[in-house]
């Protein structure tokens, strides 16, 4: 029997790697680290600390996150872990990853405007339709299919779709 030894940083980074492919409940082909949810994983005497912002502090995906957290933990020999919820800094779309960008948009959902979009400048949104990419899409409810979506639609297409909200 061969018994693996490893240090800190190699814990920390198999933790890391773990944690990270974690999906987010709501939008299930975004894992939490394509989110920007997952923010530090840290190694203490043998024990996993997982760090968590949650995309707003109401989320209600947190519990479950943190329970599919400690669970992929569990299941990879990590016996010894903790899943810590932070607020401050409030997550921002800006820690999204660009491959959860694109993940969103293959899934038919526009993803967030960067921070130095139009509507930073002039208050006008130009989300593009994740379905035929056009821009000519309209605002039809800021309240979507969950709380960090809103609903949009195509005028080119005709298609309804989700935008998830700038934070």
């Amino acid at each position: 029997m061969v018994i693996a030894i490893f240090d800190d940083a190699e814990l920390r980074q198999r933790a890391w790697e773990v944690a990270a492919s974690v999906v987010d409940p709501e939008i299930p082909v975004l894992t939490i680290a394509d989110l920007g949810v997952l923010r530090e994983v840290a190694i203490s005497d043998g024990c996993v600390d997982v760090t968590i912002t949650p995309t707003y502090s109401g989320c209600p995906a947190m519990n479950m996150i943190t329970l599919e957290v400690e669970l992929a933990l569990e299941r990879e020999g990590f016996r010894n872990s903790s899943v810590r919820t932070v607020l401050s800094p409030a997550w921002t779309t800006d820690w999204m990853s660009e491959d959860g960008r694109r993940k969103l948009r293959e899934y038919g959902i526009a993803p967030p405007q960067a921070a130095s979009s139009r509507r930073a400048l002039f208050g006008v949104e130009q989300v593009a339709c994740p379905q035929c990419g056009s821009k000519d899409t309209e605002v039809l409810s800021e309240f979507g299919s969950t709380s960090c979506k809103a609903l949009w639609r195509c005028r080119t297409c005709r298609e309804p779709f989700d935008y998830f909200k700038c934070h």
